[in-house]
């Protein structure tokens, strides 16, 4: 029976596949501490590949070119931190101010609910009070978590830089090690798959990056029309949340819409920033996402959106913005594999042609007729 091609049932198929797909969520769970890190690194080594070797067409030496290519990012990198700490720092001079008109409005909001709904004045301040006390006690786990996790992200960004001059260093070894893995296949099929990789991780990244400085333009331009308090600070603020997929968008507005209720007197304020942020949105996802980002990304809608809420499920924050380039990874894989096109198909976004009915219902009409 040497040479017979044993053929496996669908559901033992089926089987097989469920089990290797929770093994892998399990073991992507499991090492998210040293997988996170090491993936942006790769991500952040393609997006500056092409500098290092820009600065090599000018007789550098390779190593040289890596550390002055970091050292350019570091400074890019700690002067944007360096706008935005004095913006926090005259956000933070200015806080009491702000306690102080927020504790007014709900001081205003208790004297008019209770001659509006006949309630004791007492009642509601005791019931606001309850409620800050229990929001406290509950919070306070959660500042501890959330300083365990900004001390993660700080070892975290001290070990991406060395990742990524790692991997700029070995990069044509891992080139190699990838060839030579792959040998057996065709060696030009290969190369185009790691290239379309580069290519797509590149577009994707350089695509954010200009979508966020766009959208910081915009919307400090804005808040500086409307005479918002902190529009830089907010501005950046609101187009780095933006980078989130889909859920970003929601908290970038409704941070300058509180800042406008606690430093405007009127309330038309808020109402004026949701409406202009509204038109952002649109300006961004109908135009500058489809020709910027999604250009770049060849993902549909639906899977776009399913990827993003599984990626938060197991990494979290970072899993959202790794999970559209990851997908996109796969899918240029899926679409040079002969058995998985299909699947790289049903992952893009380019339809199928519509079947032409009136041909057809003419054709049955005929058929009736005679």
């Amino acid at each position: 029976m040497i040479g017979k091609e044993i053929k496996i049932p669908f559901f033992a198929r089926s089987s097989i596949f469920l089990v290797g797909l929770l093994a892998l969520i399990a073991i992507l769970y499991l090492a998210s501490n040293i997988l996170i890190p090491l993936i942006f690194a790769i991500m952040f080594a393609i997006v500056l590949h092409p500098l290092v070797n820009f600065i090599v067409r000018f007789k550098v030496n390779r190593l040289l070119a890596i550390i002055i290519t970091l050292l350019i990012t570091v400074v890019v990198i700690a002067a944007f931190l360096g706008l935005m700490i004095s913006q926090v720092s005259r956000f933070g001079e200015t806080w009491p101010i702000l306690v102080e008109r927020f504790t007014s409005m709900i001081d205003q909001s208790i004297t008019w609910a209770s001659g509006y709904f006949d309630i004791n004045p007492e009642k509601i301040t005791v019931w606001i009070s309850t409620t800050m006390r229990n929001l406290f006690n509950s919070s306070t786990a959660a500042i501890g978590q959330l300083l365990l996790n900004i001390g993660g992200i700080l070892v975290v960004a001290l070990i991406i830089p060395v990742y990524v001059f790692i991997l700029l260093y070995y990069h044509p070894l891992l080139i190699e090690f990838i060839r030579r893995i792959f040998i057996k296949n065709d060696p030009t099929q290969v190369k185009e798959i790691v290239s379309q990789t580069k290519t797509v991780i590149q577009g994707y990244l350089i695509g954010l990056i200009i979508e966020a400085v766009i959208v910081a333009i915009m919307q400090t331009t804005v808040l500086f029309i409307l005479g918002i308090d902190y529009a830089i600070l907010l501005g950046i603020l609101g187009a780095l949340l933006n980078v989130i997929p889909y859920l970003g968008g929601i908290v970038a507005v409704a941070i300058p819409m509180m800042v406008a209720v606690a430093t405007k007197d009127s309330a038309w304020y808020a109402l004026y920033v949701m409406i202009l942020y509204y038109i952002i949105q649109l300006i961004d996802n109908n135009f500058i996402v489809l020709k910027i980002v999604a250009s770049k990304v060849k993902i549909n809608a639906l899977f776009s959106l399913l990827v993003v809420f599984i990626g938060n499920a197991i990494w979290g924050i970072p899993g959202m913005f790794l999970s559209i380039p990851l997908l996109a990874i796969v899918k240029v894989v899926f679409d040079h594999i002969e058995p998985l096109k299909a699947w790289g198909f049903l992952l893009g976004d380019t339809l199928p042609p519509i079947l032409v009915i009136k041909p057809i219902l003419k054709k049955l009409k005929i058929k009736l007729d005679d």
